[in-house]
């Protein structure tokens, strides 16, 4: 059977071909084509949405209140802004990560469901993937994959490579620990899709398991525009620590507001 993106609906193996290396070293540069953006606003409405919600509570949460489900929908989704622009980098960056996995099954939590507030950005590590080869066994193959993903869509100030970077070693010395610790507390009460307490047991109580790794990603999410400018950015040499990504994408602004717009007009 073909991997799904877990409970989003969606063939992760249509993704691979949206993110291109150009190249490797020091730094991953993915330069996603007009005609892969051109397939972003259908391929990933309904994905987009669920990220928020499950179909199952949408559905619930209208008849129970007797609303439609776009108004229920319209308390999830971000406004239009700085924060809709950061989820947007955010999924596609678990779309990224997820891809990179391929064929295997990278399990992931969607964070953006554990919001206390939409209009504020998704707390604690961005985008975390867990795999678990043998589950529900544990192995010496298992691996947890963290991204901190920053984006630049305007000609505002910003330097989301070095920001991404700076809040990736926060990851790694402390903030993934207390995002694990953090969805089990969730998990006990909020449905967290392919992620369960025991598989979130054997990532936080390391001593009782064999290791696992634990690889790092910083991840620009940049408007292509301003790729070139960024890029200077670039420190020189690779890091043993972690992975840079740039994902380039054009008229990135346009095409995350078009995106949220398909995932808003999928419930009518």
């Amino acid at each position: 059977m073909t991997p799904l993106m877990d409970d989003l609906g969606f063939n992760i193996g249509n993704a691979v071909p949206w993110f291109p290396h150009e190249q490797e070293q020091p730094y991953v540069l993915v330069r996603m084509t007009a005609q892969h953006v051109a397939l972003l606003e259908d391929a990933m409405a309904e994905p987009l949405r669920r990220c928020y919600i499950t179909d199952e509570v949408l559905k619930a949460a209208a008849d129970r209140h007797g609303l439609t489900l776009s108004e229920v929908l319209a308390g999830k989704l971000p406004d239009a802004g700085a924060t809709m622009a950061g989820d947007f980098g955010e999924v596609l960056g678990y779309f990224y990560q997820s891809a990179m996995e391929y064929p295997g099954n990278a399990i992931g939590p969607k964070k953006w469901r554990l919001k206390q507030d939409r209009t504020k950005p998704a707390p604690k590590s961005d985008v975390i993937h867990f795999i678990m080869p043998q589950r529900p066994a544990a192995s010496a193959a298992d691996q947890v994959l963290c991204a901190e993903v920053k984006v630049k869509s305007t000609s505002a100030s910003s330097d989301p490579i070095g920001s991404a970077i700076t809040d990736c070693a926060k990851d790694r010395t402390s903030r993934l620990a207390s995002t694990l610790v953090w969805l089990r507390e969730r998990a006990m009460t909020d449905d967290l899709g392919d992620v369960d307490i025991p598989l979130l047991n054997r990532f936080i109580n390391t001593v009782d398991y064999p290791p696992a790794a634990r690889r790092y990603r910083a991840v620009a999410v940049i408007c292509e525009n301003f790729v070139t400018a960024e890029l200077s950015n670039v420190p020189a040499t690779a890091s043993d620590e972690y992975t840079l990504v740039v994902i380039s994408v054009p008229n990135l602004h346009t095409t995350y507001n078009a995106i949220f717009a398909a995932a808003r007009a999928s419930v009518l």
